[in-house]
């Protein structure tokens, strides 16, 4: 169940108001504890503008190259082709000033 901008702050104000404790009124709402926390952080850090929609956060893994990055590596390979992988690999780090691994598999080169 999607709760708007609006519910979220009136829910913040019921639990600051009660005289029950926030455990038991969260229980009588229906409302998760952590997600309630969530709710009161970005209120306090943000004010009402921080219970609005929010982006869905989008994982990005540490070992994975992004696409503008992978096309860098292949155009520079296509305009190197005498230059193995671990020269292109020394190359690219010389040159471009990041690191690339020699061992980028196929897969990762097709946008698998």
């Amino acid at each position: 169940m999607r709760v708007t901008q609006v519910e979220k702050m009136e829910i913040i104000r019921l639990v600051e108001g009660s005289a029950l404790p926030v455990k038991r009124t969260l229980d009588e709402l229906d409302i998760p504890r952590s997600t309630f926390y969530v709710w009161y952080r970005r209120y306090l850090e943000d004010g009402y503008d921080g219970l609005g929609e929010r982006r869905p956060y989008v994982r990005r893994f540490w070992n994975r190259i992004p696409q503008y990055e992978k096309e860098r590596v292949v155009q520079i390979a296509l305009e190197k082709p005498e230059l193995t992988p671990r020269e292109l690999a020394y190359h690219i780090t010389d040159t471009q000033g990041y690191y690339v691994s020699d061992r980028w598999s196929k897969s990762e080169a097709h946008g698998g």
